[in-house]
């Protein structure tokens, strides 16, 4: 009889996004580097602050609310304007949770932005009560920012 943990296998949830937006790389690295305003925006994002930010860096912690479940957790944020946003767990739920955004300029058509997350809760516990809505809403954070880009560069 092999052991529960032997015949349980799961999956790593991973994220995988691209998109062709008629907007300049560094357009939209400014909207995703906003992380104040993901609130306005972002579906389940209840609170977004800044903890700390130099001219390359930022550590921030988001509060995300789905049916009554609240859960907040904090990333390291490294980027390299407008080209791209890599972001790192730093306090959380999650085992591990890296992410990172690029902006590849198209000309005058505009760029792609592609979002590339993978993460792992700490307990199957947590996994089971977030991780699907959780994987749902990184799922929609390229449409999210679409979006905010039409209603903020009025296009």
């Amino acid at each position: 009889m092999r052991a529960l943990s032997d015949a349980i296998v799961v999956a790593m949830p991973q994220v995988h996004r691209e998109a062709l937006v008629p907007y300049s790389p560094a357009q939209m690295f400014a909207l995703v580097n906003d992380v104040e305003r993901y609130p306005e925006f972002l579906p389940g994002c209840a609170a977004a602050r800044i903890l700390s930010q130099d001219e390359q860096s930022m550590q921030a912690q988001l509060t995300l609310a789905k049916g009554g479940f609240q859960q907040s957790f904090t990333t390291e944020n490294r980027w390299q304007a407008p080209d791209y946003l890599t972001m790192k767990l730093a306090e959380g739920p999650f085992k591990f949770l890296n992410g990172e955004w690029r902006f590849v300029a198209l000309g005058d058509a505009g760029c792609r932005i592609s979002l590339k997350v993978d993460f792992e809760f700490t307990s199957m516990l947590a996994g089971i009560a977030f991780g699907p809505a959780f994987q749902r809403l990184m799922l929609s954070l390229v449409d999210a920012f679409q979006q905010r880009a039409r209603e903020v560069y009025r296009d």
